[in-house]
Parts: structure tokens; sequence; C-alpha cells
């Protein structure tokens, strides 16, 4: 587990965070699909459009018949033949690039078009709105697109194409609703579509996470978080237990100094606080020491901005970190570590190369911190960077050879290596290796989670089941254990009931549990239970730990609005479990 970040335990079923998966949605690599489906797209005979991106020769006459404002209407033809025909030299136009006059003509078939022939009016106005989208001209496009809508509640072009230009003008809200009912009319095989969701519901989420998460107030994770997160660091000095002389003043010999002892030093108190697992009051006590100027300024410089990166206050653990590194004259293990939660606070934010920059400088300057390359091989991890993780994992191992946790994160690491190249002897060796893990550290619940993970790529269910009973044989209280438990009860078995039994456990181990009501809030919207998945997702956002976390969260929120709204205005709704 990175330092200020989820533990691993509450990572998906890909070994990625979950604010690391919700960046992956929408990456580049379905753009070659996108791109086969828009020249598909554009061959269609009723879209206007140009082939291949190139003007070419409209069907017909080598050139549009010219006439007064381009009409085109016939004496000798039915309303609806010259509305179609208005239409065919409107589409001659667009191709030609001669958008004014293809306006006209889109415009002459939607005055001809009797009113009862419904569909024929409503490819008029998205043609015409085809031709306004070519000038840019984005309210015109919204306003024609409406009308086709109206008459057409299910028309995929006219609301895409509305749903482009409501981003245009900023109208993120509407744009979600259109492009969501796209998705869910095109049963979400549309990359380009789903493109333009993904695009739009993080730059809402990221919109009110910016807002909100400001404003929030702070909020201390559970317990059993926060012994896991200390538990992720073996050269800290700010999470071991008190010494033997420290923990109550009375065992000192000179009963005039534990009095001054017990007046000047608040970082003593916080430690005897975390000992008690009191942490909402150890924040406060730092800061007397700090205040006070005590001996034990750098550690508690550090302890707050660990429980202030713990409760999600990135903007006040920064500058008690920097103040810690640069103490030239403190102890090294403190800057390293501190190095480290910066470099994993960074990350979070999505600064990758400062991020690393920390790292390197925390290896540099404490060359046998295991914690340092421990740490480091997470971040690697992030960044698909999975050699050079496991490189540091094992320098991690050489300095701590009875390190589980390093053993069990190389594990996993040499496993997605070989899953990503497709190599099944590797991964074979991979789970080998997972095997291996287990017998030598067989209380550590870490091994037992990620090889479970594995075992459901592999769709080892049964297997990957057993792995996670012996997670809360070792943790019962590890409430992410349960959520993972239960989402491999609905992929094994497709056992809903079961599933949500298993996470529901997990809320009562801890009402704290973000993981599990997002996982619940995902699962109801699968099940059209849209109303009960916002409030779970609404719950989630309550107890996020990072501004990039409620973003995501907000955005999986306004996605299950936005059907909520999508089944109200067309009746649609996406297929049900």
């Amino acid at each position: 587990m990175m330092a200020a970040s989820k533990p691993v335990e509450s990572q998906s079923g890909s070994g990625f965070p979950r604010w690391q998966l919700a960046l992956l949605v929408g990456t580049p690599i379905v753009l070659g699909v996108g791109a086969v489906y828009l020249w598909k797209r554009n061959k269609t005979k009723d879209t206007p459009g140009k082939s291949n991106g190139e003007r070419t020769t409209p069907e017909g006459s080598a050139n549009p018949v010219q006439g007064q404002g381009a009409r085109c209407e016939q004496e000798d033809m039915s309303p609806l033949d010259r509305a179609q025909g208005a239409k065919n030299k409107g589409n001659k136009y667009f191709k030609a690039g001669k958008y004014e006059q293809a306006i006209q003509c889109y415009t002459e078939a939607i005055g001809l078009c009797p009113r009862d022939n419904q569909t024929d009016l409503s490819t008029f106005y998205q043609n015409r709105a085809a031709a306004y989208e070519q000038q840019m001209k984005w309210t015109e496009v919204v306003q024609d697109c409406t009308q086709a809508v109206v008459i057409n509640p299910r028309y995929i072009k006219a609301l895409f194409r509305r749903a482009k230009a409501l981003e245009r003008l900023d109208n993120k809200k509407e744009c979600l609703e259109d492009v969501t009912a796209v998705c869910i009319l095109e049963a979400f095989q549309n990359q380009q579509s789903m493109l333009l969701a993904d695009k739009v519901l993080k730059l809402l989420g990221k919109e009110k996470a910016k807002d909100q998460y400001k404003n929030r107030d702070p909020l201390m994770p559970s317990p059993q978080f926060i012994k896991s997160y200390f538990s992720s660091f073996t050269d800290d000095i700010i999470s071991q237990p008190l010494q033997k002389g420290e923990k109550k003043d009375e065992d000192k010999d000179n009963e005039g100094e534990a009095a001054e002892v017990t007046e000047s030093s608040g970082y003593l108190k916080a430690k005897q606080y975390m000992e008690e697992e009191n942490y909402d009051k150890i924040i406060s006590e730092c800061t007397k020491e700090v205040e006070s100027g005590g001996k034990y300024t750098a550690e508690a410089l550090l302890l707050r901005a660990t429980f202030y990166l713990l409760i999600g206050n990135a903007t006040g653990a920064q500058p008690d970190l920097d103040r810690v590194i640069n103490m030239e004259d403190a102890n090294v293990k403190l800057r390293a570590n501190a190095l480290i939660k910066r470099g994993s606070m960074y990350m979070q934010q999505q600064q990758p190369m400062m991020s690393t920059q920390d790292f390197n400088m925390a290896a540099e300057i404490d060359t046998r911190n295991a914690d340092v390359y421990h740490h480091r091989g997470q971040l690697k991890i992030l960044l698909d960077q999975v050699e050079e993780a496991v490189r540091d994992f094992d320098e991690c191992i050489l300095l701590r050879p009875d390190s589980a946790l390093a053993q069990a994160q190389k594990g996993f690491a040499l496993y997605r290596q070989a899953y990503t190249g497709n190599s099944q002897s590797q991964v074979q060796t991979a789970m080998d290796g997972f095997e291996d893990i287990i017998r030598r550290f067989p209380k550590c619940a870490e091994g037992y989670a990620l090889y479970a993970q594995a075992l459901t790529d592999q769709q080892q269910f049964g297997k990957a089941d057993h792995m996670y009973n012996k997670c809360i044989y070792l943790e019962p209280d590890n409430a992410t254990t349960y959520v993972h438990k239960g989402l491999l009860q609905l992929q094994w078995k497709q056992d809903l009931d079961r599933g949500l039994d298993f996470i529901s456990r997990a809320i009562e181990i801890d009402n704290k549990c973000d993981f599990a009501y997002e996982t619940m809030g995902t699962i109801e919207v699968q099940r059209g239970n849209l109303e009960k998945a916002i409030d779970m997702f609404n719950k989630a956002i309550n107890l996020a730990k990072s501004e990039m976390e409620m973003a995501h969260l907000y955005s999986l929120c306004d996605a299950a609005y936005a059907q909520t709204e999508v089944a109200r205005k067309y009746g649609l709704k996406p297929p049900t479990l």
C-alpha cells in the first residue's frame, strides 16, 4: 500500500486502486474502433457528410441545380416528393461544402413536408442540424436536433449531434443525458459515444469535487484502515510503540523531570493516544509540540502531516512534510518517511513526475530504507513500469527478507506482467510463486488477497473463494475482503443476494468503508435501482479521502442520475441483472 493511498486490499480485481481504474476508462486504445465506426457512419445515405474526411462529387448532376436561393421544388410532384427532392439537393450542397445553400434546401424540405410524415420531417431537421454543425452554430444545432427528437425520441443521430453541440455550449448535464440515451440505444457498443460520455462524466466529477472537497468536514477513517496504513511501514519512527520509559510519566526516576515532560511533550501524548486508538486527539497534541518548539518537533510535524493525509487534508499536510524534508539535521528516517508520504500524495494528485522525484530523493538520502523501495515499487506499478517495480520489491526484500507484504506485492507484479504479456507459461510461474508465498508466510492476509485476485482473473473461482476465506480468518475485521468476496459471488455464481450480503457485512464491520458503498452503488445501477445507487454513491462521496477519489465517485453518481433522467424522458433503461 502506498502511503496516503488506499490499502492494497481496497484495490479492484485488476490490482489498480479504484482512482487509477477511473483514469483508465476511455483510454486511446478504443480510438481505433471509434475511427472505424465514424468512417462507416459517414457512408450512410441519409446522413450528409464527407467520406474519409474528403469532399466528393455528389451522385446525380455534377453540380447542384442553381436557382433562386437554391429552390428545389418541382410543380408536378406531391409535397412529400418535393420535400425529398429538396433534401436530396441539400445533401449535394452539403457534400460540396456549400452549407448555407444546403440549409436553405433543408429548410424548404421542412416547410414542404406534410406534418403526418413524421420520420421524414425528423430527418430533415437532423440534416439541417448537421449543416449548422459545420458552421459551428451550436445553438441552432441544438434547436433543430430538439425538433427531430420531439418527433422521434429514439433518433440516435439527432441525440448524439445534440450531445456534441451541448458539450460545445458547456451544458454538461444535458449533454450527459443525451449521450447516455445514445449509449443505451446502441447497447454500449459505440466507442465514440462512450468516449464522449466518459469525457463529460470526468469533467462533471472534477468540477463538483473541486468545490465540495475543500469545504468538506474532515473525517477520520476507521481504526482498521489506520492500522492497515501504518502496517505498510517498517522504518517509520512515528508509528513505532512508545519506548519503555515514555509510556507513563510516573515510571520516570525524577518526578520533576516527569512533570516537565508531561507539560511540554504533546508528541508523547499523541503517541499514547495512537496506542489507545484515540486518533481524533493526535493532531491537536502534535500542534502543541510544534508550537512549543519541543525536542520532538520534527516527529510531531510528520505525525500531524500523516493524520492530515489520513483525513484527506493534503493542503494541511504538505507544509509539515516540506518542513521535515528540509530539516537537514533531523533523523534521516523521518525525512525519508516524509518524502515517501509526499510522493504518494503527489501521485494521488496526478503528478507522477514530482512523485518519482520524491521517491528517488528518499532512496538517495536513506539507501537502506526498505519502505522507500516498497512504496516506490507500488508507484512503478501504477505507472505500468512493472519491471522496475519488481526490482524495487527485490531491493526491499533484500533489506528485509521477512517482509511478507513486499513478497506478496512482488508476486502480484510478476503476475500482472505475465497476464498483460499473454504468456500462459509465465502466468503459471507467477501462480506457483503465489503458492510459495502463502506457504512461507501463512499469516500474511495480503498474500491470500492478491492471490485471490489473480485466481479470479484466471476464473479459478472456487480457489479464489478459499483464499478470501483465509483472509477473513486472519483479519475478520477487514471490510474490503468481504466486498471482494461479495463481488466474487456475482462473477462466479451470479448470486446477487449472497454477493450483497457480503457487502452489507462489510458495512456492518466498517461503516466508513467507501469501497463497500461504491460497490453496492454500482451493483444497484446494474439492478436498475438507480435511486438506491445514487444514495450509496453519495455515502461514498462523503467518505472520499482525496479530491481525485471524490471526482470519480461524483462521476458514478452523475452517470446513475443521467440514467434516471433518460428513463423518465424516453422510457429507456439499460439491461439489468
